[in-house]
């Protein structure tokens, strides 16, 4: 598998990275060990993991994701040949249990680094990332910035300055961004060359077919300054395998067992589903395939970060790595993208 180089670090990351969010939650510990097996036989070597996983996150289930990499690494060996990921979370979301209500504090950071290198079973991570910010900004498909003058917010400075205590120690390696804006991603660069680091490495975004937005001001820093896309949901939830299309919910599939995933299952987005299927279809390919093989494409992409629940459709996404678009069917995208630019936030 081709691999690309993790920001200006001397790190190569797969093109592939094997997503774990389900791990603890639609998947069992033994089912998490047959994704890795699989996954890393076929090359892959960067997993990316959170200390909120699994999703959707409760606090009967918190940390399982990294308990189970964790396991698995100590039982195969393999710490030393992988790139691991994880990410401390941000304010909100209900995650009340976390820290009595997690910021990215100092101590909150420090805390929750210890915490994940614990279930982790490791001296240290590779790539540790803000899992999103500690401001009010646009991300989770929020739309329509509102400037709130009196809100109460931790200083990048200080996440920034917990960071390098811990790249100091040695507990961390590199670190990155999550769901942050082309604002948030130049301060974190500015304050970095202030302070004299550490550098930012990567930034892991949406990035599919129905949300092309990283493309308006992200591209251009991740080329520019070599902060590459970690790209996640590339299959938009699932919606663009095709299998919702008409209203369809699969057994056991993430927008049949939880509703609160609505972000890609509006009118307007499963026609621009349907649209894309269809085209994959006329070229050989599934729907799943062609909307992987597009993110794999981009240049401004690091890696693509993929899930499954079942090994099987981690087969097919792995498989995406060996694919190639033609200059046809990039065309054919692209007229589909002016037909449909961004149904979905």
């Amino acid at each position: 598998m081709d691999t690309r180089k993790l920001g200006r670090t001397d790190l190569d990351v797969s093109l592939i990275c094997l997503g774990t969010m389900t791990w603890g939650e639609q998947n069992t510990e033994t089912e998490a060990f047959e994704q890795l097996d699989l996954a890393t036989s076929e090359g892959v070597n960067f997993i990316d993991a959170a200390e909120m996983y699994p999703v959707p996150p409760r606090a009967e289930t918190q940390g399982l994701t990294e308990s189970y990499l964790g396991n698995w690494l100590a039982a195969r060996g393999r710490r030393d040949d992988l790139v691991i990921a994880s990410k401390v979370a941000g304010p909100g979301n209900g995650l009340t249990y976390l820290r009595g209500g997690p910021r990215l504090t100092r101590n909150h950071i420090k805390q929750a680094c210890e915490q994940s290198l614990k279930r982790l079973r490791t001296d240290y991570i590779d790539l540790y990332q803000i899992h999103w910010p500690d401001r009010r900004a646009n991300f989770f498909g929020q739309l329509g910035y509102s400037h709130d003058p009196e809100e109460q917010s931790t200083p990048i400075e200080e996440t920034l300055s917990a960071l390098n205590e811990l790249v100091r120690e040695g507990k961390i390696r590199h670190v990155g961004i999550s769901n942050e804006t082309p604002w948030g991603t130049m301060e974190y660069l500015r304050l970095a060359e202030r302070e004299g680091g550490p550098r930012i490495a990567s930034i892991q975004n949406p990035y599919n077919l129905l949300n092309r937005t990283f493309e308006v001001g992200g591209a251009e820093i991740a080329h520019r300054e070599q902060v590459g896309l970690l790209a996640y949901s590339p299959l938009a939830f699932g919606a663009l395998t095709g299998k919702y299309l008409d209203g369809a919910r699969p057994e056991g599939a993430r927008l049949t067992r939880y509703t609160r995933f609505q972000r890609y299952a509006t009118e307007r987005a499963e026609a621009a589903v349907r649209a894309y299927a269809e085209l994959a279809v006329e070229f050989g390919l599934s729907p799943a395939q062609l909307a992987l093989v597009y993110v794999n494409s981009r240049p401004f992409v690091t890696s693509n970060i993929i899930g499954a629940t079942r090994l099987d459709q981690l087969r097919e996404n792995l498989a995406s790595a060996s694919l190639t678009l033609s200059a046809d069917l990039l065309n054919r995208i692209e007229a589909l993208h002016t037909e449909f630019t961004y149904p979905c936030p």
